[in-house]
């Protein structure tokens, strides 16, 4: 597609990957609406990047819909999703909860499900559209300590096959961008400390990868791209 008449809507978009990857979108001419479940995050993050906000917990089908149909509405239709909003948690099983396990698979999986659903209703109905499901390589091998995280990627890998399995036959390209280890708040918030950082992965590496995923003639499309560092 031309980026040019591109009309996103990204969620998660006030900070790491979301963000800089509305700021490259946005830079190329597109339309942009970002959310996230901090109003004043938001609300900062879309007026430093010149784009639309919206507060919007993404595990609320409530919240979703008023998230569509405000991005419809501003950005007079609606042609690309990118599905980034997720949360992390790493503990050994024997220590992760019923409620921590719960609460990622109510963000990665449900909240990933209903932005999906909403986004396939629409682009069916206009014949043409793309989905963008950010996963992590987590969702292609599991680790130690990963249980919740690992098992809400690769259920997001699941959706992402069966939606593309779906959706081809309505125009509907649905690809998934699978970062490894990314220098961004999420491992901060975690208590991950990087190292290495100059060699590792910044945000601006996988909103290329995205922006050039969308920005592919629309014949064709990039099912999965897995985005490592060179030598970290």
């Amino acid at each position: 597609m031309d980026i040019k008449n591109a009309k996103v809507l990204i969620t998660g978009g006030s900070s790491g990957i979301g963000y800089e990857t509305a700021k490259m979108l946005k830079e190329a001419g597109a339309q942009v609406v970002i959310c996230g479940r901090n109003e004043m995050a938001v609300s900062k993050a879309a007026k430093e990047l010149g784009v639309l906000g919206f507060k919007a917990d993404i595990a609320n089908e409530e919240d979703i819909n008023a998230l569509f149909a405000f991005a419809i509405e501003k950005l007079g239709g609606l042609n690309a999703l990118i599905n980034n909003a997720g949360i992390g948690y790493m503990a050994p099983l024997v220590e992760t909860t019923t409620e921590d396990f719960t609460k990622i698979w109510e963000t990665n999986v449900r909240g990933a499900f209903f932005a999906g659903k909403a986004a396939a209703k629409y682009f069916i109905s206009q014949n043409t559209g793309n989905i963008i499901n950010i996963s992590s390589t987590a969702g292609q091998k599991g680790f130690a300590n990963g249980s919740a995280y690992v098992a809400s990627k690769f259920a997001l890998s699941g959706l992402t096959e069966c939606w593309r399995a779906e959706l081809r036959k309505n125009n509907i390209r649905v690809m998934q961008v699978n970062p490894s280890e990314v220098i961004t708040e999420f491992g901060t918030k975690l208590g991950y400390e990087h190292s290495n950082v100059d060699h590792k992965l910044k945000p601006a590496e996988i909103a290329h990868v995205i922006v050039s995923m969308l920005s592919m003639n629309d014949v064709g499309f990039i099912t999965d791209a897995s985005v490592w560092a060179t030598n970290p």
